[in-house]
């Protein structure tokens, strides 16, 4: 059944949310908060650049509407999402949420956020899903569909009442009159169910009423117990109707072309913040989403021209206290001593006891005393974080498995310091918020790429230990090799071969006049393909990348691919097809089915390999502007035009210049069917390498009839059902081209 949603009662709540809403920007006194000649507020909320209220003041997706016509003045986001607060720091903004009622105890409703939806999604940090009512189950879950295929939901809870006089003191965690839970899903919208609790009658809920919401935390554990008084005389109608809520927001790099605070150099991967006193950090350890943040010692607004402008700490003694003269610097402070008016005396007692200690510590060698003791203090830190890295149980793992000793080594802090001049600025390959790259010379001469984190998160420091749990077990020559680690640091440290050409984004979408040859790309292709395949079915575990992507495939002097980052990769039972997790990828590169399901199967990462596919054949970003829209996907695109048979309108045109079309016809059918909206019909990695052998082979063999034969095995092949392909025709197939061809594999 629907419901209907009453219109707001807003002068109340509106007042509830000038005075309980206070996540702000901080007052930016001494630098700009917006854009030169543009609003800096609306009402009493500041509004800061990327947001913005006039054409012009904002970024794209951050427009703002103000209401001037009421008073006092209201703030809107996207189709009339009003907002009550932004906060640059925590990348929050507070916007007005609707509570669902009901008089009824079954119904099923929706709760969605501003129509403007890809820079904007519910915080599972600051939010709570609440219901209120008697004998209830509710259950938040995916706006197309509150079910997945596994059942799960991004949130539930229940609510019990035993009878009509129940005493509702209490919270909210205990379940009685209302329930919360936490948010799982973070997303813009939701699909929201009740269900009577079917083990306790009778119903009270035509008695006093049903209400669901989204809410931020703080301000329901300050008003929970109002609202339930509200509760318990329904009847009279004064429960809220809206309730504050937040949502988070950052800055998407793909298909913007207008990403001037972020973006040095097209050929890059370092990024900085547009004010000189920033710096920019990943949302959610995605590449592809950004904010910015002052730099120590600086207050403002990163986002724009000398907003972050140094604190003045002599100014705020209690935030800073000083006991002598405060000398403000940029970024900090300094304290000196009140200087003293000391008599002739007094000098010379001074001079004579400092004298006398000065020979003592002279005598006991106090300067080796605290070189040891410094030392030691090293010593025990270093073994703190060793400990709390998990390097006894690595430790164990090496001495008890002979392959991985004679590949992995863990590596010590003071080899790495030599290795690279102890982090010296002038080794640095690369990097960004994420973390930086070193280049490093061994011991042993051996040149090396030394990965180190920035940010101290438990989150980062999980990911790099699952790359050297899956690294430390793989081995094949288009898989990057990690030498070692180091767990002596605060974030380990990790320890690669030096990759010295690059990224395949950067050969294909860079600015560079020298591209990719056709030959190339054809052999980039099969190399990626056959390490994936390798990491499914070869490997001595099975493993899902859960990232391909062409930033992710590293490229030697030979142009020979690596395929490297595998922080968000997991290890796979023998007998299991797919786990369910929570979904992480890049934008564009991301499995539709993955992505609306939770469930990673190795499919997700023939999906990926797909849009790569794409990309080599189109040189064309993801997602990228079309005269139609501004952020089209280029697999839908590319499916699209392969239904019409129109490969010709988006092929790049030196393939077509190097004779390369007939080749090109072949990888692009497959490309379409790893881009296949069901897993099922996409065919696996072995069955993907197997056709990339055959054209690959006919390119050096001139055989129009293997071409042939390689294009009707992809026109027939019933990908479905074929999870191994080791028994198929085609896989037949793959084997007479792999034997008829001479590269190496």
């Amino acid at each position: 059944m629907t419901i209907s949603i009453p219109s707001s009662r807003r002068a109340s709540i509106g007042t509830i949310g000038a005075l309980v809403f206070q996540l702000l920007v901080v007052a930016l006194a001494a630098g700009p908060i917006a854009l030169p000649g543009c609003p800096e507020s609306c009402g009493h909320i500041t509004v800061p650049y990327p947001f913005g209220i006039s054409k012009g003041c904002f970024h794209e997706g951050f427009g703002l509407t103000c209401d001037e016509m009421q008073y006092p003045p209201r703030l809107f986001l996207g189709d009339g999402v009003e907002v009550l607060g932004i906060s640059l720091t925590d990348g929050t903004v507070r916007i007005r949420s609707k509570v669902l009622r009901s008089s009824f105890s079954e119904f099923n409703g929706s709760w969605s956020g501003p129509a403007v939806t890809w820079p904007f999604s519910v915080s599972s940090a600051w939010n709570w899903f609440v219901a209120i009512g008697c004998n209830i189950v509710a259950k938040l879950g995916h706006p197309s569909g509150l079910h997945t295929q596994d059942g799960s939901q991004a949130s539930t809870c229940a609510a019990a009442c035993l009878d009509d006089h129940q005493n509702f003191t209490g919270t909210s965690c205990s379940g009685i009159g209302r329930c919360r839970a936490s948010i799982v899903w973070e997303l813009p919208s939701y699909g929201i169910q009740v269900t009577p609790l079917a083990a306790l009658t009778p119903d009270f809920s035509s008695y006093t009423g049903v209400y669901v919401f989204i809410v931020d935390q703080d301000w329901f554990s300050r008003n929970e117990n109002e609202m339930m008084v509200n509760f318990t005389h329904s009847y009279e109608k004064t429960m809220v109707e809206s309730v504050p809520a937040v949502l988070e927001w950052w800055l998407d790099l793909i298909g913007n072309k207008d990403m001037l605070p972020l973006s040095v150099g097209p050929n890059s991967s370092e990024f900085r913040c547009l004010s000189l006193n920033s710096d920019s950090y990943f949302v959610f350890g995605d590449y592809e989403k950004r904010r910015c943040n002052c730099s120590q010692g600086y207050e403002g607004n990163p986002y724009i021209t000398d907003g972050c402008q140094d604190i003045n700490e002599c100014l705020q003694p209690d935030v800073y206290p000083c006991n002598g003269t405060c000398i403000n610097m940029p970024g900090t402070y300094r304290c000196s001593a009140k200087k003293r008016i000391i008599t002739l005396p007094g000098l010379i007692t001074i001079i004579a006891v400092g004298a006398g200690f000065g020979l003592l510590f002279s005598l006991l060698g106090v300067a080796q005393v605290t070189k040891t003791l410094k030392k030691q203090r090293a010593k025990k830190l270093r073994q703190k974080f060793f400990e709390k890295n998990h390097g006894l149980l690595l430790q164990q793992l090496i001495s008890s498995n002979k392959d991985i000793a004679e590949k992995m080594k863990i590596f010590s802090l003071e080899e790495l310091e030599q290795a690279t001049n102890k982090f010296d600025h002038n080794r640095i390959l690369g990097g960004g918020g994420h973390g930086t790259v070193y280049k490093g010379i061994l011991s042993d001469q051996r040149v090396v790429a030394i990965k180190k984190a920035n940010i101290v998160v438990q989150r980062e420091i999980d990911q790099f230990l699952n790359e050297v749990v899956i690294l430390s077990q793989t081995n094949h020559r288009n898989v990057v090799k990690l030498f070692g680690c180091c767990l002596e640091t605060e974030v380990p440290l990790l320890v690669y071969e030096f990759i010295s050409n690059g990224t395949l984004s950067c050969h294909l979408h860079g600015q560079s006049d020298n591209h990719l040859s056709w030959k190339d790309r054809l052999r980039i292709a099969l190399e990626t393909a056959r390490a994936i395949a390798y990491l499914h079915s070869a490997a001595s575990i099975s493993v899902y990348h859960r990232d391909i992507k062409c930033a992710n495939i590293l490229l030697t002097d030979t142009l020979t691919a690596k395929v490297s980052d595998f922080g968000a990769s997991r290890s796979i039972a023998i007998d299991e097809t797919g786990i369910l997790t929570a979904i992480q990828g890049t934008y564009g590169y991301l499995d539709p089915e993955y992505y609306y399901t939770s469930r990673l199967t190795e499919k997700s990462d023939v999906y990926s390999f797909g849009v790569i596919l794409a990309e080599l054949l189109t040189r064309i970003t993801p997602v990228f502007s079309s005269h139609s829209s501004e952020g089209t996907s280029l697999a839908s695109h590319f499916v699209s035009l392969m239904s019409d048979n129109r490969l010709s309108d988006i092929l790049d045109t030196q393939i077509v210049n190097e004779g390369g079309v007939e080749d090109a016809e072949v990888v692009a059918r497959l490309a379409k069917a790893c881009l296949s909206l069901k897993g099922e019909e996409r065919p696996t990695m072995r069955q993907v390498e197997t056709i990339l052998e055959g054209v690959h082979s006919s390119r050096f063999d001139h055989n129009s009839q293997t071409i042939r034969v390689g294009q009707s095995a992809l026109k027939d092949q019933p990908w479905k059902g074929n999870n191994g392909g080791e028994g198929t025709r085609l896989y037949s197939l793959g084997k007479e081209f792999i034997e008829s061809s001479e590269i190496p594999r």
